[in-house]
């Protein structure tokens, strides 16, 4: 069975060839490692390979790891990738580096509010439901520009760019739409006087179309740290 270090070093491998294909530098673009359900013996391995941007999905299960691993803290960036209620913006404020899905203008607002101040800014990252579906998160394209604009003007946050879950799609080009649709729409802002630096699209199975349409940060975890585990019954 390959270990955590080996699938580390070959996907940093796959994300530096699709970086070489679409004519970018490899270092154009962040590995950000999915370590969702899987256990801090988990991540410090990943870490001792040389990973040092992690992604959680789920707020108590991340806080639990941000604990169980201190001892790296000054080491490590948590950034937080999946949805975030209300009611836990405090305890995310105050303990994460990154929120990739904000996708309402009143969660920013409580995030801003919460973050401390002896922290730097949290950087977050404005959710497109990039493909319409009615069972995602994130904002109507549309909506985008103003959302983005009164986030931008928030103290204590620092809006970095855009994030989405595209729909799957079976073949390179099928998944190409709607990476290029994010891309398309961060540039419209750009050209709107906003300033973004980040696409934070792309995951295991839909890297290299992510890279060819402009990502900047990749969200891996199975290619990583294997199957996620079933949830028990």
């Amino acid at each position: 069975m390959a270990t955590i270090a080996a699938n580390l070093q070959e996907t940093q491998t796959r994300l530096a060839s699709a970086c070489t294909r679409a004519g970018r530098p490899v270092q154009s673009v962040t590995l950000l490692v999915v370590s969702k359900t899987f256990s801090a013996t988990a991540v410090r391995e990943a870490y001792n390979a040389g990973a040092r941007r992690f992604g959680e999905n789920y707020v108590q299960e991340g806080l639990e790891k941000i604990e169980a691993l201190a001892d790296l803290r000054q080491d490590v960036e948590w950034h937080l990738i999946g949805p975030l209620q209300s009611n836990k913006t405090r305890v995310v404020a105050e303990a994460f580096d990154w929120v990739h899905s904000v996708d309402r203008l009143k969660t920013a607002q409580r995030l801003s509010e919460q973050r401390p101040a002896a922290l730097p800014p949290l950087n977050v990252c404005l959710q497109i439901n990039i493909s319409g579906e009615d069972t995602k998160s994130g904002a109507a394209p549309g909506e985008a520009l103003a959302l983005a604009r009164a986030i931008a003007a928030l103290p204590r946050l620092r809006l970095r760019g855009l994030m989405a879950v595209p729909e799957p799609a079976a073949d390179f080009e099928a998944q190409r739409l709607p990476h290029r649709a994010l891309a398309e729409l961060q540039r419209q802002l750009i050209a709107q006087g906003l300033t973004l630096d980040t696409l934070s699209i792309g995951m295991s199975a839909d890297l290299e179309a992510a890279v060819a349409e402009g990502a900047t940060m990749v969200r891996i975890g199975s290619a990583i740290f294997g199957q996620r585990p079933t949830p028990a019954a």
